[in-house]
C-alpha cells in the first residue's frame, strides 16, 4: 500500500506541474476535489479522486507530443491557441504565467484549465479583440 501512496504523490506533483498550477492553486485544488489541502492526508481513493479531476483538465501521464501542457476541453485549448498567436507580440512573449495573470484579471480564475465554459468565452472573446488590435 505504501508503494502505491508513492506512486499517487508523484503521479499527483506531476499533474501539478504539466498544468501549470503554483503551489497554492494546487493546495486550492486539492481541497476543492477532497476538503484537505494535503495529499498526505488523504486516503487513496480521494487521490484517485483529484487525479481524476487533473484528467479531466488535460492532465496526461505521458506529457502530449511536444511535452507541453494541454487540456481536454476545446474552450481551453482554443485559449492556449490564441494565447499563443499573440505570444510574439507581448513583452512576456507569451509565458504561461502572464496567460494565468491576464485569465485572473479577466475572470477572478487562477488558471485557465479552471475556466468554465462562460468564462472560456470571455476570455476567448477578450483574446480575439486583442489579436484584431495587434494583428489588425
Amino acid at each position: 500500500m505504501a508503494d502505491n501512496r508513492k506512486g499517487l504523490y508523484a503521479k499527483l506533483r506531476i499533474a501539478q506541474k504539466q498544468l501549470g498550477l503554483d503551489e497554492d492553486a494546487y493546495r486550492d485544488r486539492l481541497e476543492r476535489e477532497t476538503g484537505k489541502r494535503s495529499a498526505k492526508d488523504m486516503t487513496i481513493s480521494e487521490m484517485e479522486q483529484v487525479l481524476a479531476g487533473f484528467k479531466r483538465d488535460g492532465f496526461r501521464s505521458a506529457p502530449p507530443r511536444g511535452g507541453k501542457p494541454g487540456s481536454a476541453r476545446p474552450e481551453v485549448r482554443k485559449v492556449f491557441a490564441l494565447w499563443k498567436k499573440l505570444a510574439p507580440s507581448l513583452r512576456s512573449g507569451g509565458s504561461r504565467e502572464s496567460l494565468r495573470a491576464f485569465v485572473k484579471r479577466m475572470v477572478g480564475v487562477d488558471d485557465p484549465n479552471f475556466l468554465s465554459g462562460a468564462q472560456a468565452g470571455v476570455v476567448i472573446e477578450a483574446l480575439k479583440d486583442w489579436g484584431k488590435r495587434v494583428h489588425g
